[in-house]
């Protein structure tokens, strides 16, 4: 074999990756099966079907030929060295055939075998071995458990999917990477009867070396390639997706996913709410759409929305402008109400016409109604009709989309009922999507071939409008991620494990980051109440850092009078909880003056294991689990984002002076949020959770204070040290 030097290969990335990963000079089946009836035989069979023009390897110690053609002993008898290595070998042969690789400077291996972090300790043992050897030898690793890779432009068909069998495959400008192999097949065989065009699909399998993210960052040049579709199966290596992402829409290449996961049952507990609110989903959510992804939750939705995101760019972030709005022109009733029910359950508002388009429709000979559609009946399917009326919604200034739904004539006469669709769609720059409503499969073809958003089912076409509007543009904070869990993080790093600092620790930590906080002493239990550095009444709590939601253990008494009064609850608090949690001595009581304001408000952030801090904000108290009304976002977060996040809670907008009442400090709230939210930038000590609860928003112009906090920090991490000498006294703490 020429051109090998033995373990001084470089892992490739960027151009390089892709050349060896998608249009390979050269390829090696190793382990390619003689039996057509095997899965491993399938490659081969692809590859020279697809008509691919590269070097073709088969690799088999067991036959001097495969399928006809010569095959070699192994990959050190070949004459050259392959770009890319696809190995189909059982599991322990593919270690092997990998550490082979690496010796002979191969840049890209696949591995189709599983049996590695999967299948219990022995193979996580086994996927460790292959991360080492890919590491020390510079190859680059796909899978395991990949079917493999596609690039229809260069007819590289290096896969063992089934679905590949299928003639002709479509060309076109979607990539799809996906964490499951069956799913490129399915995306393959259902894009093919839509009329979408393929460039490429991935099979990224386990993830031991090439993530998603990163094989759709090193593509993101490739002019052929328009837009991306994404199956998550995780968010394992989110780092690599939240760079791409952004990378994607500087280039104005639509980003969409479909991501499991959306069950309950997925949420990981936490000592705080924040934890209980922002569950695995929640989080893998937030995490997609401040990436600028548009999030879907149907498979058929997927493979539709490309066309309507290449139309509509990302909304920039809300002010206190309008919702977005839909308007709806169609012929038949019934199929435009299923689309609207499809968008009120995904809160998308369908708009009626403005008094101005009513007069500008009757002008063109079409009369709105009274409703919320414009509904054409069976004039409707006349040319001039349909496309009068969409001249004027297109127009319309209270339209940000219009959905034409268009009923029976598209099957029986595809051509005329959808033309006045594409005519539109083309003169004019406002989104046009189309429900078609019976099965006419030669009307979706037209209307796809033409670039124009169409639907075959109503909850697809809620979907897909909705993830669409929803879209958000990348927030440029994001640019650059938070610091990395602190050394001693290990493990623990957004799990239940974590050390709890007590409350005067946490305000301590709060001031390093600006988060105001009512003053405070500490006090010990039986010892005389001295005098205190702020007035009566006040509230005494239990301080122990065992002891998350005080509450709950009698750990907690308002409005105290007095000293006499203080003294007695501070010892009363101590039976209270050490009856309750026995084995915890209760020594400490932090005391604050009691503060009342216009409204109570939660901030908190939370150290994902996966995706890293977020920073979420709901109303405060003891039953804000159960509402779960609260707006996430990805850490660190700017004002503007704070304010948003605050438009997007229900119950604060109380805050804001409804129906006459004292209105909150909401710039003061924003502030806070975007405090709280720089705890994820400390380099020195890696929160997992932070949480204020409750931040109690004084009237306006007042400002906003920290009356309660829960901190829980890696278990490495030192105590927090204050950071200003000067922050005691500040606090009004007695020693």
């Amino acid at each position: 074999m020429s051109g090998t030097v033995p373990g001084m290969v470089k892992g490739c990335t960027g151009f390089a990756l892709a050349e060896a990963l998608l249009r390979p000079r050269s390829v090696a089946l190793v382990g390619v099966s003689d039996d057509i009836a095997k899965t491993a035989a399938r490659p081969l069979r692809f590859l020279r079907r697809a008509g691919y023009g590269g070097e073709v390897y088969s690799v088999n110690p067991t036959r001097a030929t495969v399928q006809g053609e010569p095959a070699f002993a192994s990959l050190s008898a070949l004459p050259e060295r392959p770009d890319h290595a696809f190995i189909l070998t059982g599991t322990d042969a593919a270690i092997a055939a990998l550490e082979e690789c690496g010796r002979l400077g191969v840049p890209v291996a696949t591995i189709l075998a599983g049996g590695f972090s999967e299948a219990g300790g022995a193979g996580v043992e086994r996927e460790r071995r292959l991360a080492e050897i890919g590491r020390s030898y510079g190859v680059r690793v796909l899978g395991p458990s990949s079917i493999g890779v596609v690039n229809v432009h260069e007819r590289l068909v290096l896969t063992a999917n089934a679905a590949f069998a299928e003639p002709d495959l479509p060309e076109g400008g979607v990539f799809v990477a996906s964490h499951s192999g069956s799913l490129i097949g399915a995306l393959l065989s259902r894009g093919k009867a839509r009329g979408v065009g393929f460039a490429g699909l991935v099979s990224v399998g386990g993830e031991v070396d090439l993530s998603v993210g990163e094989i759709c960052e090193a593509t993101l040049d490739d002019p052929k390639i328009g837009g991306y579709l994404l199956f998550l199966e995780s968010m394992r290596n989110a780092d690599a997706l939240r760079r791409f992402a952004l990378a994607a829409a500087e280039r104005g290449k639509p980003v969409a996913a479909y991501k499991l996961g959306r069950s309950a049952e997925a949420a990981e507990l936490a000592v705080s709410h924040t934890g209980a609110l922002a569950g695995e989903d929640d989080v893998a959510d937030t995490f997609l759409r401040d990436c600028g992804i548009a999030r879907v939750e149907s498979f058929d939705g997927l493979l539709e929305i490309l066309p309507l995101l290449n139309r509509m760019p990302p909304r920039m972030q809300s002010k206190a402008g309008r919702q977005p709005a839909v308007g709806v022109v169609t012929t038949t009733g019934g199929g435009a109400a299923m689309a609207i029910d499809q968008l009120a359950i995904r809160g998308v508002r369908v708009a009626a016409p403005s008094p101005d388009t009513v007069r500008r429709l009757a002008e063109a000979g079409i009369s709105a109604g009274e409703g919320r559609l414009v509904d054409l009946t069976l004039a409707g399917t006349r040319y001039d009709v349909m496309k009068a009326a969409l001249g004027v919604m297109q127009t319309a200034p209270e339209f940000d989309l219009v959905l034409a739904t268009v009923g029976s004539s598209a099957r029986f006469q595809p051509d005329l009922a959808v033309a006045p669709v594409i005519d539109s769609a083309r003169e004019h720059d406002k989104p046009l999507a189309a429900f078609i409503v019976p099965e006419a499969p030669e009307a979706l073809l037209r209307l796809n071939a033409a670039g124009v958003p169409c639907f075959r089912a109503p909850e697809s076409c809620g979907d897909v409008i909705a993830a669409a509007l929803n879209r958000r543009a990348p927030r440029r904070e994001l640019a650059t991620p938070p610091p990395p869990a602190h050394p001693g993080a290990g493990a623990g790093a957004g799990s239940g494990a974590g050390r709890t600092i007590d409350e005067a620790e946490a305000y301590r930590l709060f001031a390093r980051v600006g988060i105001p906080h009512a003053p405070v002493a500490v006090l010990t239990v039986g010892e005389p109440v001295p005098e205190l550095p702020f007035a009566y009444p006040v509230v005494a709590k239990v301080l122990h850092p065992d002891i998350a939601h005080k509450t709950d253990l009698g750990g907690v008494v308002l409005n105290i009078a007095d000293a006499d009064a203080l003294s007695a609850a501070m010892a009363a608090i101590r039976g209270r909880v050490e009856a309750a949690r026995p084995g915890v001595g209760v020594r400490t009581i932090l005391v604050q003056p009691m503060t009342r304001g216009v409204g109570e408000v939660l901030v908190g952030l939370r150290r994902d294991p996966q995706v890293g801090p977020v920073v979420m904000l709901a109303a405060g108290g003891v039953l804000t689990e159960i509402y779960r009304d609260r707006a996430l976002r990805l850490a660190p977060v700017d004002r503007d984002t704070a304010l948003e996040m605050i438009g997007e809670v229900k119950a604060l907008q109380a805050l804001a002076g409804y129906r006459g009442r004292t209105a909150g400090d909401l710039g003061a709230v924003a502030d806070a949020l975007v405090a709280v939210s720089r705890l994820a930038l400390l380099d020195d000590v890696t929160v997992l959770e932070a949480e204020i609860n409750p931040l109690m928003a004084m009237a306006d112009g007042q400002g906003a204070v920290a009356v309660d906090a829960l901190v829980r920090l890696a278990t490495a991490d030192a105590t927090v040290q204050s950071q200003e000498n000067d922050t005691e006294n500040r606090s009004g703490r007695n020693r």
